[in-house]
């Protein structure tokens, strides 16, 4: 055990629950971080990463916290939005439109969606802005413009000095390296005229 997850299991931080679990070698029960029982002896607590690891070393699930649950309503919730965020790249993006669609606090939903995939959302809609951008420069002829529109961006220096810190690339260097990269032969196609 760490520092970090000792101090998560004193504070009862419920922003580190589905990182890791801990086991109490006094009572022979394991909990989330977030739990309210009393704080064990720090001597006494074991780590785990996932709750099948706490049962194999003959540890019983909290009757308190339930750590043996599934976190899949979690997992299902950030799916959901993920999905949201997708279908909606060309349309501007905010956290609060995003939680009040989902029925969650903005507070919440933003740390329950970093804790699972380790981005907020914004910097998730903005990753996929970007990879969609990519896929229509190199195959569209959109003009810069409407690849800025079409991914939610209408003003294209914004989108150009986004792109342009994320690619390292402006947008029409993209496109002239994808090109280039499309029309370069292949060894079959040399092979086959020699």
């Amino acid at each position: 055990m760490n520092e970090e997850q000792w101090q998560a299991i004193v504070r009862c931080d419920a922003s580190y629950d589905g990182r890791f679990y801990y086991g109490v070698a006094s009572t022979g029960i394991f909990c989330r971080p977030s739990c309210r029982s009393r704080t064990p002896a720090e001597r006494n607590v074991s780590i785990f990463q996932r709750p099948e690891q706490a049962l194999d070393a003959g540890y019983r699930p909290c009757k308190r916290c339930k750590p043996d649950e599934l976190l899949a309503p979690n997992e299902a919730w950030v799916a959901a939005m993920t999905e949201w965020i997708e279908q909606r790249l060309s349309e501007p993006f905010t956290l609060e439109a995003l939680a009040e669609s989902m029925h969650g606090s903005p507070y919440h939903l933003q740390r329950m969606f970093k804790q699972l995939l380790g981005v907020t959302p914004a910097q998730y809609a903005q990753e996929k802005r970007m990879e969609r951008a990519k896929q229509l420069l190199s195959d569209t002829g959109m003009s810069i413009a409407a690849v800025a529109a079409e991914v939610g961006m209408p003003n294209s220096a914004h989108f150009a000095t986004v792109f342009a810190a994320k690619t390292g690339l402006t947008p029409t260097q993209y496109r002239r390296q994808s090109i280039a990269a499309q029309e370069e032969p292949t060894d079959e196609r040399i092979e086959s005229k020699a």
